[in-house]
């Protein structure tokens, strides 16, 4: 088994504040992702969500990216936003196809994200799981499931997600669940609590606290004061950490990621 890696980013690259605070002045827009890259660690990308890319875009995007570096992806809202999920064959498969193999060893997880109104149902759940493919063109592909209702927060949709071996978001957040249950061999976590008067979106200890939680998922061990469902598990095979800033004060995201790297480094 290949050494746990902690890779810490934001979502996207693109967004005009961080023309200001993050990127040098006068940086050309088109290589924001290049010198992005070269800062953090990984990167979940949004843009999927919303429309589909071509396969030429993915392999820029890897072409563009250090070694070692990483792409979330969140899946199209066509397979998620849906009454029925066991209906989602289609747009599942279309979206697997889209061309995302050729970011080769940068694809990351593949982020399923659900409506905050989709309430837990078993049966319908695990009929979505089912269509969830195991490998793309002989990559492996690792899925994390982003749910947004309270009815998730169940031992039963845990068992559900450990039984398929899919990941469970970990939002740290006052308006989504929050819960730190491992359902999958990897840790996904959304910090959205960013505060736009600091820096750094967020005191010295918290990023201190942050460092300790990734260190702790990426020994196999799980960090102590997190909310649960259930209590916490022994410790495990250490896994992959992924950890993205994400939304609240979107400009001081970036600050926060390079500001984590550097405890994990240091």
């Amino acid at each position: 088994m290949s050494a746990p890696c902690i890779r810490v980013g934001i979502g996207g690259w693109t967004f005009e504040p961080w023309r200001n605070n993050f990127y040098p002045e006068g940086w050309p827009q088109g290589r924001e992702l290049e010198y992005a890259a070269s800062k953090l660690t990984a990167i979940e990308v949004n843009g999927t969500y919303y429309s589909s890319m071509k396969p030429a875009t993915f392999a820029k995007w890897r072409d563009e990216s250090p070694e070692g570096f990483m792409f979330s992806l969140k899946a199209n809202r066509f397979a998620t936003n849906r009454r029925v999920l066991a209906e989602a064959g289609e747009s599942v498969q279309r979206f697997i196809d889209s061309g995302i193999a050729e970011l080769g060893d940068k694809l990351g997880p593949v982020l399923w994200q659900f409506a905050p109104t989709k309430r837990f149902d078993p049966v319908d759940f695990e009929a979505f799981m089912k269509l969830l493919p195991a490998k793309v063109q002989g990559l492996p592909l690792r899925h994390v499931l982003d749910v947004r209702h309270e009815s998730f927060k169940s031992a039963e949709y845990l068992a559900l997600a450990r039984r398929y071996e899919m990941a469970t978001v970990f939002t740290d957040s006052d308006e989504y669940p929050s819960f730190a249950d491992l359902t999958g061999n990897f840790l996904y976590a959304r910090l959205m609590r960013s505060q736009s008067q600091l820096p750094q979106g967020f005191k010295p200890a918290v990023l201190d606290g942050y460092a300790a939680c990734a260190q702790a998922w990426a020994s196999g061990d799980e960090p102590e004061g997190l909310p649960r469902v259930q209590a916490k598990a022994t410790p495990a095979q250490p896994r992959d950490v992924f950890m993205f800033f994400i939304s609240a004060a979107k400009e001081r995201n970036p600050a926060a990621a390079m500001g984590l790297i550097e405890r994990l480094r240091g």
